[in-house]
């Protein structure tokens, strides 16, 4: 597992405040939100502005591209690396 996604998955339990959740649980091709990790638009808003903050990461959030992003742990690290 790279840095990266590990920082991602970190990053989602420490703003999302999942306490019982550990970096291994989360998998990282599994869906973030539905059936997935359960996460939702509120989720999704929080979320967003950690990954601004900490990867200053340009988010538009009434794309569809970016929901596309906002999928997965993978979807969110590519999204990172192409923004680096």
């Amino acid at each position: 597992m790279s840095s990266l996604v590990i920082e991602v998955k970190q990053l989602i339990i420490d703003s999302l405040d999942l306490e019982d959740i550990t970096v291994d649980d989360i998998e990282t091709d599994g869906l973030l939100f539905g059936d997935g990790l359960g996460l939702d638009s509120i989720d999704a808003l929080e979320l967003g502005l950690s990954i601004h903050k900490k990867f200053d990461v340009k988010l538009d959030a009434n794309s569809e591209e970016t929901k596309k992003h906002f999928q997965s742990v993978a979807s969110l690290v590519a999204l990172i690396e192409s923004q680096r």
